[in-house]
């Protein structure tokens, strides 16, 4: 209970501590945006004014061409727009457990069924080819012990055999001939 407790509060302080550091990062990018409208507002109040201050022009025998300065100041503008456009979004991170793949199935299933059916039936034949040959060499051993326990008894049956009298010979053929 007590590691459980210690793990439960670790991760509390580091749920906290990452919580924090967004809190940040969202402070930052909320000021930074900020400062990028206001700076945009400048520039649209300036602009209007400039505009207001085209339509009533001073009279003066001076004519100056101001196209260079729109096109400037509406590049300036378009520029601003864009810095706001491409400020980072908030971060949205899906965990997701896919048993099989959104895209690219095809290739999925190709890999599943050629691949891995193909080591599956590998791995059973492997499987099989091993559990024949400790088969067959059980029945090997178990050959050898019957051949040894014959040997063993026909070298008994020989050595009796020798040994006896001419009665019990012509006991043991009887019954020699009668189990064959």
């Amino acid at each position: 209970m007590d590691t459980t407790k210690k793990i439960g509060d670790i991760e509390k302080d580091s749920l906290e501590l990452v919580l924090e550091e967004f809190a940040e990062e969202q402070k930052l990018h909320t000021k930074t945006v900020d400062d990028l409208v206001k700076a945009v507002n400048g520039l649209s109040s300036k602009f209007a004014e400039f505009e207001g201050k085209l339509e009533k022009p001073k009279e003066l025998s001076i004519s100056t061409d101001t196209n260079p300065i729109q096109e400037i100041v509406k590049k300036g503008i378009k520029d601003m727009r864009l810095v706001v456009a491409t400020q980072p979004k908030n971060v949205i991170r899906k965990f997701q457990l896919l048993l099989f793949p959104e895209q690219d199935a095809k290739l999925f299933y190709r890999v599943v069924f050629g691949r891995w059916f193909l080591w599956l039936v590998v791995m059973l034949l492997l499987t099989n080819l091993y559990k024949f040959s400790i088969h067959w060499s059980e029945n090997q051993k178990e050959i050898k012990l019957h051949q040894l326990e014959n040997d063993r008894i026909k070298k008994a049956w020989n050595y009796l055999y020798s040994q006896q009298g001419k009665g019990i010979k012509r006991l043991m053929d009887s019954a020699y001939l009668k189990n064959e």
